[in-house]
């Protein structure tokens, strides 16, 4: 024995000394730890198929329909009103013949009668209708061919339409949508779109503004889970072509590139927007003195926006406007750029907006993906923070920290969902909480840490694991209100944190997350594409990660639980002896320290719990111990982190 030890590398010592002196103590002694079931060989329910590989990338079959929209929309100030008409061209790339379509008739949420003004408890919530309208007022819904219109036979069930067709989508085949409709804004559209009004005029942000194809895909077909407001979205990719009519002293914003500058923009206003287009400093292109340069009439705005699944605007006569040029990869080059009212100025507040908008975008350009858009407007106004392509809209009273925060937020949606396009509706962890994980990321790296704070994984195990935790795996509708900031948001994200900074470490992480969003850019996954994905780029069995994070509420606990001298000497080694108290396995740290001053920190794979909650390491110390700490830097959240620490 001590032959073969003398061979031993101190790390290979550390496994072979826990293998000899464990023994017989690796029988599990844990009432809250069962190793068969952390370590279950069966997690996946279905193998890989030609549409989605077993690998975790889209299958050589893979399929997915479009849509493309061309849209006319007028704003009414005075009543509030949009007026609009849109046509859609939708796609059916299925194997099947599709007999019927869905359409997302989100506007009808604001009806007094919708699911989701049932939906909503007595003492309202953050989503819920502050007012009603009479949702969307259909003038025309018909089926267009060969230049030919015909009325369509179609059904409105709460936020859905349903289009019944004579003759069935064949695969390939295209089908043409014309409605003719318009609604009421309501003042507060369930902190996703609304009106505000400022001493210069009202805010307007735009959102969920013409009905939008639903998404029929491999895995359910027809996806067409109600919108109650706390959900969000799930939609196709296709082109946008759209013009939005409004009075002439107002100043419009939009998802995509501005193609009619010269109608609508001065010829000052166009020379500052070259030149942001050429800054990394930000640029003024509209100030306050021009809030009273009254235009008579109307003015058209036109926009297109390319490859992306929504677009949105905004619209004030008492928008400021600055910009900023976004330098990308490969030496490209996007536009940031900013609208807020006279209310929000300040160096404090939006007046560095821009600035945080061309930071977070350039980082996750380099760091991610590119981004894919012309232009990122960021929007102050009635909205506490709500993304869609390439425009975002943030809190008017958001100023420090808290503007980088929502900004930064919200922008790193353009990543997820609208670049990885997941299914919001049942899994807002793969939105929420991939889009935390990022932004801290982000935070970390910008102005030199400016808005960085550190917060040990350690110190969140309370707000983890709360009296009111649920299972990730939940659709947002269910999981109580109380916790869904930290299901949706802050689990996921602390869980990639754990795979990144513990299990996997930075250089495999990014590497295989990388490869997640190039696999599923402009696609849509589903979380074993996710995990699959993980698994075979990063060279690891997560399973029991998936099983215990995402699936379960299993919690960590590790523990020191003793400590022995091989022949009560301390010059011939200690044996220490730790513990998984609860059932989340997790690899393990230990900083141990002796009395002659020489410390080690050590570092066990999760392997070590594979044959119970019991494990010991040989320690070749030399001196007493004076001290053992597991997690010495806190990056787990160990939900008793009282066992953590051993002393003599």
């Amino acid at each position: 024995m001590t032959t073969f030890m003398k061979r031993c590398s101190l790390a290979t010592v550390l496994l072979c000394g826990g293998m000899q002196y464990a023994g017989a103590q690796q029988a599990p002694v844990s009432a809250n730890y069962d190793h068969h079931a952390a370590f279950s060989p069966l997690f996946y329910t279905a193998d890989g198929n030609e549409f989605r590989s077993s690998g975790g990338q889209p299958g050589p079959k893979y399929w997915q329909n479009s849509a493309d929209y061309k849209i006319d929309a007028s704003l009414d100030t005075l009543e509030h009103r949009i007026t609009g008409t849109v046509v859609i061209t939708y796609k059916n790339n299925s194997p099947d013949q599709l007999p019927f379509v869905w359409l997302q008739m989100d506007q009808n949420i604001f009806r007094s009668d919708s699911r989701g003004t049932a939906t909503v408890g007595a003492v309202g919530d953050r989503f819920s209708n502050r007012n009603y309208t009479g949702g969307f007022e259909l003038k025309e819904v018909s089926l267009v061919s060969n230049g030919k219109t015909t009325p369509a036979d179609y059904l409105v069930n709460d936020t859905r339409m349903q289009i019944r067709l004579k003759d069935a989508i064949r695969t390939g085949g295209s089908l043409q949508i014309k409605i003719q409709y318009s609604y009421v804004i309501p003042e507060y559209g369930t902190d996703r779109s609304g009106r505000l009004q400022k001493r210069h005029g009202w805010i307007y942000e735009i959102a969920q503004w013409y009905p939008r194809m639903a998404v029929y895909d491999d895995v359910l077909g027809w996806n067409n889970i109600p919108y109650l407001g706390a959900s969000e979205f799930y939609l196709e990719y296709g082109n946008f072509d759209y013009s939005i009519t409004a009075p002439a002293n107002m100043l419009v914003v939009g998802s995509g590139a501005l193609v009619n500058e010269a109608q609508v923009l001065t010829p000052a206003e166009t020379a500052r927007l070259a030149k942001a287009r050429n800054s990394d400093q930000t640029v003024m292109i509209r100030d306050t003195t021009a809030f009273y340069k009254n235009a008579a009439g109307n003015r058209t705005w036109h926009f297109v926006c390319k490859n992306s699944r929504d677009v949105a605007w905004a619209a004030s006569r008492g928008f400021i406007w600055d910009a900023a040029r976004i330098n990308l990869p490969d030496g490209k080059k996007a536009l940031a750029q900013s609208v807020y009212p006279a209310e929000s100025e300040g160096t404090h507040a939006w007046s560095r907006s821009t600035e945080y908008v061309k930071g977070c975008i350039e980082q996750y350009s380099g760091k991610w993906f590119p981004y894919t858009y012309p232009v990122a407007t960021n929007v102050a106004g009635i909205v506490g923070g709500m993304e869609y392509p390439g425009i975002v809209f943030c809190n008017w009273k958001s100023a420090r920290g808290g503007l980088w925060g929502v900004t930064n937020h919200e922008f790193g949606h353009n990543w997820f969902p609208m670049v990885v396009g997941s299914n919001e509706r049942k899994y807002a962890w793969m939105d929420e909480g991939f889009n935390t994980f990022i932004n801290g990321i982000a935070t970390a790296a910008f102005n030199n840490g400016e808005y960085k704070t550190n917060v040990p994984a350690q110190k969140q195990a309370a707000s983890l694991f709360s009296a009111n935790e649920e299972s990730i795996m939940n659709t947002p509708d269910v999981i109580g209100l109380r916790y869904n900031g930290v299901a949706a948001y802050y689990k996921p994200a602390a869980g990639l944190n754990l795979l990144r900074n513990v299990i996997l470490g930075p250089e495999r992480f990014d590497y295989a997350f990388k490869e997640y969003i190039k696999r599923w850019a402009f696609k849509h996954p589903m979380p074993t594409d996710f995990y699959r994905t993980m698994e075979n780029a990063a060279g690891e069995d997560l399973s029991w990660f998936w099983r215990g994070w995402f699936i379960n509420n299993w919690k960590i606990d590790q523990a020191v639980k003793s400590v022995a001298y091989i022949q009560d000497n301390p010059e011939n080694g200690a044996l220490i002896t730790v513990q998984n108290l609860q059932q989340l396995p997790m690899p393990i740290t230990l900083l141990v320290k002796q009395e002659n001053g020489k410390s080690d920190t050590l570092r066990l794979p999760v392997e070590i719990w594979q044959r119970g909650s019991n494990w010991t390491i040989r320690y070749p110390s030399t001196s007493r111990l004076s001290e053992i700490v597991i997690d010495p830097e806190g990056a787990l959240p160990d939900v008793n982190v009282g066992n953590n620490t051993w002393k003599p």
